[in-house]
């Protein structure tokens, strides 16, 4: 008990640091910027133009071929980084002012976070060794691997059910609003109370649609036994864009997660940290 009482103290400690907390919202601004750039390659898509991969590798690449691009990688990694710490104690100790089931909802959905600021952050150092750093083609052999296991099959079509729900949640967490619940509202005016709203309903269906797009395309690459279906988010946008309307399609969900990468920089400032 009374390692586990330090361990609580130390964890508050940590969560209460004011430098940690101005990582975690400077992490927003970085978060933002990876989603604006997904956006245009999104776009780039669209229009049938060639572009680096439509994902979190292919954003943080362009970003690399920047001026001072490898600063700015790390910047975005040590920001997420300090995002995933902050999550991590969220899920460890916090959400004390919730009770019950929504309290371990909500750190169950801080894990989740973690794990995502993480992968994030471990795509940009890998992006700064190697500008070449591919996720989508590291998601297809991965994909590979574990089908060609024993159960392997059902593992990743279970991922990629879990991915459709992760999507389909985006969705609702979108059009329900219940994202303003991380935010201090009271903070802001009724007219950017407004906005910040219209931009996080708008990214969060972007993203969902985007997500579960993706998720389903590794349940049918589970069924059909076909790795080169589960590459992520890239290949998502381009199954979008297949579609009937595809290229109408794709310039929403881009501007969903142009819209998303604003309401990033807006978090910056207003989320409860």
């Amino acid at each position: 008990m009374p390692n586990t009482r330090d361990a609580q103290r130390t964890a508050h400690q940590v969560g209460n640091s004011r430098s940690l907390e101005l990582l975690a919202r400077a992490g927003f601004l970085g978060y933002g910027l990876v989603h604006l750039l997904v956006a245009w390659l999104a776009l780039q898509i669209a229009f049938g133009r060639p572009a680096a991969d439509g994902d979190q590798s292919g954003a943080l690449r362009t970003l690399a071929a920047q001026p001072l691009g490898g600063v700015l990688l790390i910047a975005v990694a040590v920001g997420l980084a300090a995002m995933a710490v902050w999550q991590g104690i969220e899920a460890a100790v916090g959400h004390r002012t919730e009770r019950g089931n929504k309290r371990t909802f909500e750190r169950v959905l801080s894990v989740g976070r973690t794990v995502v600021y993480l992968s994030f952050a471990w795509t940009a150092i890998q992006v700064f060794r190697d500008a070449n750093a591919d996720t989508a083609n590291q998601q297809q052999v991965l994909s590979e691997r574990v089908m060609s296991a024993p159960g392997g099959r059902w593992l990743v079509g279970f991922v990629g059910v879990v991915v459709v729900g992760i999507g389909v949640g985006m969705v609702v967490n979108g059009v329900t609003r219940r994202f303003a619940e991380q935010l201090r509202t009271g903070a802001m005016s009724a007219r950017v109370r407004a906005v910040v709203c219209r931009l996080g309903t708008a990214g969060y269906v972007a993203k969902g649609i985007a997500y579960g797009t993706a998720g389903a395309l590794v349940v049918t690459a589970a069924v059909q036994f076909d790795p080169e279906q589960a590459r992520g988010l890239d290949a998502a946008l381009h199954t979008l864009r297949e579609q009937a309307f595809g290229s109408v399609l794709l310039v929403l969900v881009a501007a969903g997660f142009a819209a998303f990468g604003v309401y990033c920089f807006a978090q910056s400032h207003y989320r409860k940290v």
